[in-house]
């Protein structure tokens, strides 16, 4: 009966995620800013993006969409969802570079969309 409920309740928010046509809400509340400010807690998402480690529940979500939110500039997301992005590049290019240039390298190989973020969130300050 519980997993009857639970799918049920999973099934309205996934189609109330798309007629919204917004991501998920679901992970706003992680603090983005104690991420980046800690290499214990950000290294592993970063590995996850790579697939070089393994993923929580919130890294799955995130590399889901990537790539989409790249492409559009973040089109579907969240207020509290573009500002975290933002704040996660810029401090990936100016503290991270090693990491932005292989994540660039996967996702944006011919650096079709990073470089306009890069460009505006070089001087960005936290």
């Amino acid at each position: 009966m519980k997993l009857v409920i639970f799918l049920f309740l999973l099934s309205i928010s996934l189609t109330a995620a798309r007629s919204s046509g917004k991501y998920t809400d679901r992970y706003d509340s992680i603090n983005v800013g104690d991420v980046v400010s800690n290499r214990r807690l950000l290294v592993p998402y970063l590995r996850c993006l790579l697939e070089q480690g393994k993923c929580s529940p919130e890294g799955r979500e995130l590399k889901s969409h990537i790539r989409e939110a790249l492409e559009n500039y973040c089109a579907k997301c969240t207020d509290t969802q573009r500002r975290g992005t933002r704040l996660v590049i810029a401090h990936l290019i100016n503290n991270e570079p090693a990491y932005w240039r292989q994540l660039t390298d996967k996702y944006d190989r011919n650096h079709k969309y990073v470089t306009k973020y890069e460009n505006e969130l070089r001087t960005f300050k936290f």
